[in-house]
């Protein structure tokens, strides 16, 4: 598997397959919440100026994708305050891989990338009906941000934020 940027005409699919990845959630959600969800996964907000895609490939195939958004630029459709630190957003498995480390080394992608632009601390906000993903954050070593948190949708439902020391020593990940 390679962990790559995203390439021209690949940006379709790569929505098309985080809004089949997500559908599990469809349930869990109130319809406004839902509606909402599924507009962030297509929005143009991962074309903004320094927002990078990447996506994980195997065999010639994406398997996965997740959005990584440079610090004060808006990433939400939500009125949310603006981070001081990249963020990571929209991370995608296809079901047919998951639980074969493809989250947790894009994760980890977005967590050099963080590095080797210099910044000291990368975020990511998440709910906890994403079982797998809290988890994944929680196991490498992101801690609770709950000043970041916010309910988008009044239902409830609060995402929570999340933080990552990016000076300090990264748990669990195997290259």
């Amino acid at each position: 598997m390679i962990i790559r940027e995203i390439k021209p005409g690949e940006l379709a699919f790569v929505r098309k397959q985080r809004l089949e990845n997500y559908k599990e959630y469809k349930t869990l959600l109130s319809r406004e919440h839902w509606e909402g969800l599924k507009g962030t996964l297509s929005s143009d907000n991962d074309l903004k100026e320094g927002v990078k895609i990447f996506v994980a490939e195997l065999d010639g195939k994406i398997i996965g994708s997740v959005v990584f958004f440079p610090p004060f630029l808006e990433a939400y459709e939500w009125e949310v305050e603006e981070q001081g630190y990249p963020e990571i957003r929209m991370l995608a498995v296809d079901q047919s891989v998951r639980g074969r480390g493809v989250g947790k080394k894009l994760v980890h992608h977005c967590i050099e990338a963080g590095k080797k632009s210099g910044y000291e601390t990368i975020g990511l906000h998440t709910a906890e009906f994403m079982k797998h993903a809290f988890s994944l954050y929680i196991n490498l070593g992101f801690i609770r941000v709950p000043e970041a948190d916010f309910e988008p949708a009044n239902d409830g439902i609060i995402v929570k934020g999340f933080k990552l020391d990016l000076k300090g020593k990264i748990r669990n990940v195997k290259k």
